[in-house]
């Protein structure tokens, strides 16, 4: 499922024009994105919780010529489905 689709989705449930329903997912979006880059973790009941990880520097093997490369630490974001979209995913 895209973005466009859930616009599409949330406009026809809601009967609302689609590019007002746009700007309310875009926002939605970019308040999350905004809040784990100054925070670090969202949590949204019943539905899971966003978090920013550090990961640390390390040394890997490119497959294809077997070579060590150095990976550098990085901050990466991890999300943990809370109890309820398990039991609907299960």
């Amino acid at each position: 499922m895209t973005k466009k689709d859930i616009v599409k989705s949330i406009a026809e449930e809601l009967n609302l024009p689609q590019v007002e329903v746009k700007k309310v997912v875009q926002m939605t979006f970019d308040a999350i994105v905004e809040t784990l880059a100054k925070k670090g973790r969202i949590e949204l009941r019943n539905f899971g919780v966003f978090e920013v990880k550090a990961r640390k520097p390390r040394k890997a093997r490119n497959p294809r010529s077997g070579e060590v490369v150095f990976v550098p630490a990085k901050n990466a974001v991890t999300f943990k489905p809370g109890k309820e979209m398990e039991k609907k995913i299960s």
